[in-house]
């Protein structure tokens, strides 16, 4: 064929393909720009109006609320909506909740469930009550109560309760069989009375124990600083040491003080001298014979507020670190052989920290095995403030 022949046949070949091509493409850049055109159309349209009346109701709730609009976006939130993580930017979070939120939307049906959160090593489970309902032209309201709190008090009471429970069945079922064998030594003078004195010093661990729960619901129960008194440390100190001092001679243990003397603070003198009391008894069960526990007092100054500090310090069989973020728990011993030897009921150190807690203060612990160990607490200093300056002769000053 001749090239001028072949040169035509390439051109009339390339035309046609050219125009297949085009025909193809642009039935596609059409669809293209429709479709970029409906788009944009569609974030064009403006969100509908939360009324000031829904804005002002959902500023007020206690619970975590928000306005959801057509296309997702939160339009509306209080400050606890956002302390429960329940906004994400201007999204719904997490995921489970905006799949309901879409539901709502598309049913028109209100719902009401409960999420739990999973719950992780160390970390206490959420839960979650959640009510969503439909505000029409796309709007949804959620409403959501934070009942973790709530949930983590019915299980602490519930452990609490199994917890008394096996604790008094200990020195009851103790108190019965002792008696039961004081029925049948009648005759041998010598058993009866061992075993009188064995049913005697049962007897007084179940009266201490019932005290300590008793106290225990009471601390939890009374607000020291709703009408408080100025205490004073020296005297909290002092009565304190009288309240064990039998017993540390009872153990050869040698009772010493280190006080800076007038300290003071605003709270309940009975309460403060309680806490104090079972920091020293625990000293003492804690430590062998013959040695030496110290309770001090100081005041001392932090980023500007004014504290007082007691301690109260042994050089006794010390606290393992991997226990040393239990002991505070009720029921829970160290050494749960010597504590039950020693007449001790696991209540102590949670007294301790429910009591200096609703002082405003902290409990604070060094304790290493085999060298002792050292218990601080910090109560928010008094500091009179003159007459012609308030009308009220009291203050405190410090948090803790």
């Amino acid at each position: 064929m001749p090239s001028g022949m072949i040169d035509a046949v390439e051109v009339v070949l390339a035309t046609v393909l050219g125009l297949a091509v085009g025909l193809a493409v642009i039935p596609m850049l059409n669809w293209i720009k429709k479709r970029s055109r409906a788009t944009a159309a569609d974030l064009s349209e403006p969100s509908p109006q939360v009324s000031e009346q829904l804005q002002v109701a959902v500023g007020l709730l206690r619970a975590g609320a928000l306005v959801v609009g057509p296309y997702d976006e939160v339009l509306l939130s209080n400050p606890r909506a956002r302390t429960l993580g329940l906004v994400r930017g201007s999204r719904v979070s997490p995921e489970e909740l905006l799949d309901m939120v879409r539901g709502v939307r598309q049913s028109g049906q209100s719902v009401g469930s409960v999420l739990k959160g999973r719950r992780e090593p160390g970390t206490p489970v959420t839960e979650l009550a959640v009510r969503i309902a439909a505000l029409g032209e796309g709007l949804v309201l959620m409403i959501v109560d934070d009942r973790s709190a709530q949930v983590r008090t019915d299980e602490i009471k519930r452990d609490f309760v199994g917890n008394v429970s096996h604790e008094l069945k200990t020195p009851v079922g103790a108190i019965r069989v002792l008696a039961e064998a004081v029925e049948d030594a009648y005759d041998d003078p010598e058993a009866v009375h061992r075993f009188a004195i064995r049913l005697i010093a049962e007897a007084e661990r179940l009266s201490e124990l019932i005290q300590q729960i008793i106290e225990l619901s009471r601390l939890q129960s009374d607000d020291p600083l709703l009408q408080p008194e100025v205490v004073s440390v020296d005297e909290v100190i002092t009565d304190a040491i009288n309240n064990r001092r039998e017993l540390a001679e009872s153990r050869s243990v040698n009772l010493s003080t280190a006080v800076t003397p007038g300290l003071r603070v605003l709270g309940d003198m009975r309460q403060l001298t309680s806490a104090v009391t079972n920091l020293i008894e625990n000293a003492i069960n804690y430590s062998n014979l013959g040695a030496r526990v110290s309770v001090s007092s100081r005041a001392c100054t932090d980023d500007g507020d004014d504290f007082v500090e007691i301690a109260v310090s042994d050089n006794g069989i010390g606290i393992p670190p991997e226990e040393l973020d239990r002991i505070f728990e009720r029921f829970y011993r160290v050494d749960y052989a010597r504590s039950r030897a020693e007449g001790g009921t696991g209540l102590g150190l949670a007294i301790v920290k429910h009591a200096i807690g609703a002082h405003g203060g902290s409990v604070n612990v060094w304790s290493k095995p085999g060298q002792g160990s050292t218990f601080t607490l910090r109560l928010p200093a008094y500091e009179e403030i003159p007459a012609a300056a308030t009308e009220s002769p009291l203050t405190t000053r410090g948090t803790s």
